[in-house]
Parts: structure tokens; C-alpha cells; sequence
């Protein structure tokens, strides 16, 4: 599956510009997560987004995307991704939502996820969110230079599977990530270590672990965008894009390069901006 793929190596000076799009993302995310809130719309969150990325000077990279309408997708519950901000959609007090955003800096790109929790929300779905961030860190460990991309993969399927009874989203997944939002490879959340492409310097990769507390099955709604769990379990969306650096992975879309998740792994370059 992965001889035919065609992965973008970036340079350093590529790579800083990659790192300025990710902070773009990153700045916009914690808007969001300090703005929900029970009684905000998704669609106002949407709004809150795209001004966010514009005063920086960059573009949504989501919206018009494939005909996407909105510059965050906004999956609330049982939808597990790409939900689409509506005015209508009124978050609840116990809601959990997951925030995807996107953002497009002189050419490049940088893509990241979050899921938060609307008020007060029952444990178990508080401990979902905890678990599939943790998985994703996991993934971030896990990459190293001469890896191969399979051991970021089962890395995060390791920490899912040693938390609980998750469900493990299939279908969707990780992305390589450059000059266009998604290139190759494509990154599972699951898998045996040991294949797939090595990992290079250079190698920017955008690692996005979905899970549920039921079944792992989907179900694509009739606009064509919303991917609900079948069963209607609640999900947990997270993402952050990283470069292989010869230092180690530095997380491009996290204000401190993720420095306070993976300590001595992550490069030692200072951030930028």
C-alpha cells in the first residue's frame, strides 16, 4: 500500500514556514477552547475562528475545501469528525466538542484538533478525551529518525488499548501534510510496527487519533461531511502536525513545539514567534 506514495520532504527553511502556519492553528485553537461555552453556536464559533486566522494574515485552509462551507469542523457527541458549524447547533451544558482547524501561511499548511468539554461533563466522556490525547503524544514518542511510519500507528493504538474498551475510528486517520492540507502518507491509528515509509528528516506528518466509547463503526451523514458513530457513542478528535527534525519530532502546530508532552524527545529548537 505505501510503494506508490509520493511523500514532500521539506528543508529548514520550509519547515519554519510550516511553523508559522502551525502557530496560526494553534493561537486560533485556544481561542476556541476559552470560547465554548454552553449557549455558543458552532457557527459562532466558526466565526470566531476565521477572524482569528485572517488578522494573522492567513487563510482558512478549510473552507471551500472540496465544497466544505465552514473554516473549522465542529463535531459535537457522536460525531466523530468534519461536522459542519451551524448557527441551530446550540451547545449544552455536559456536551463535548471536538474543534478541527485549519490554516493556510504563505503557502503552507498546518492542521490541528482539539476536543473540549462544554461545562461540566461526566467523567468517562472527560477520561475518553484524556485517552485519545494521550494516544496521540504516544504517537509523537514513538517517531524517530530511520522508523518507519507503522510504529507511530501502533503507538497510538498501544495507548488506546492499554486505557480501555475504545473504539478505534477506521477509514479515517492521520495525513502527511505540506504544501497541500493532506499528502502522503496516510497515518493509521492502528497497526503493527515496522512498515510502511522510513521516517526522514524533514518528514512533516499531521497524527489525528479518533476513538468512541462504543463501537468503532461510522456513519456518514446526508450532507455529505458529518461522520457520526453508528451507535451513537460519544467520540474524542485529536491532532496535532509535527516535523521529524534531527533533534527529534518537533509538534509545529503547538505553541511550545511540545516541549511540556515530551520533554527531552521534542527538538531543542526555541519556538518561533
Amino acid at each position: 500500500m505505501f510503494r506508490s506514495q509520493h511523500i514532500q520532504i521539506k528543508t529548514d527553511e520550509q519547515v519554519e514556514l510550516m511553523r508559522g502556519a502551525g502557530l496560526v492553528v494553534g493561537r486560533t485553537l485556544e481561542r476556541l477552547r476559552a470560547a465554548v461555552a454552553p449557549g455558543v453556536s458552532t457557527a459562532e464559533l466558526d466565526r470566531i475562528a476565521e477572524e482569528s486566522i485572517r488578522s494573522e494574515g492567513a487563510i482558512p485552509s478549510f473552507k471551500g475545501y472540496q465544497g466544505f462551507p465552514a473554516s473549522i469542523c465542529a463535531s459535537v457527541n457522536e460525531q466523530i469528525v468534519h461536522g459542519i458549524p451551524r448557527s441551530i447547533q446550540v451547545l449544552d451544558e455536559g456536551d463535548l466538542i471536538s474543534i478541527d482547524c485549519g490554516a493556510i501561511l504563505r503557502g503552507w499548511h498546518g492542521d490541528a484538533a482539539i476536543t473540549v468539554p462544554v461545562g461540566e461533563v461526566r467523567p468517562e466522556y472527560l477520561r475518553m478525551a484524556r485517552v485519545c490525547e494521550d494516544a496521540m503524544w504516544a504517537g509523537f514518542a514513538a517517531a524517530s529518525l530511520g522508523g518507519r511510519l507503522t510504529d507511530i500507528s501502533h503507538a497510538v493504538e498501544t495507548a488506546v488499548r492499554g486505557a480501555g474498551k475504545y473504539g478505534i475510528v477506521r477509514g479515517y486517520g492521520g495525513h502527511g501534510i505540506g504544501t497541500e492540507m493532506h499528502q502522503d502518507p496516510h497515518v493509521l491509528n492502528y497497526g503493527k510496527p515496522g512498515r510502511g515509509p522510513r521516517l526522514m528528516k524533514g518528514m512533516a506528518l499531521a497524527i489525528e487519533p479518533m476513538i468512541t466509547m462504543g463501537s468503532p463503526d461510522t456513519v456518514e451523514l446526508e450532507d455529505g461531511w458529518t461522520v457520526n458513530t453508528r451507535d451513537g457513542s460519544w467520540a474524542a478528535h485529536t491532532e496535532h502536525t509535527f516535523v521529524l527534525t534531527d533533534d527529534g519530532p518537533w509538534v509545529l502546530t503547538a505553541l511550545d513545539g511540545g516541549r511540556s508532552r515530551l520533554g527531552d524527545v521534542v527538538t531543542s529548537r526555541q519556538p518561533v514567534g
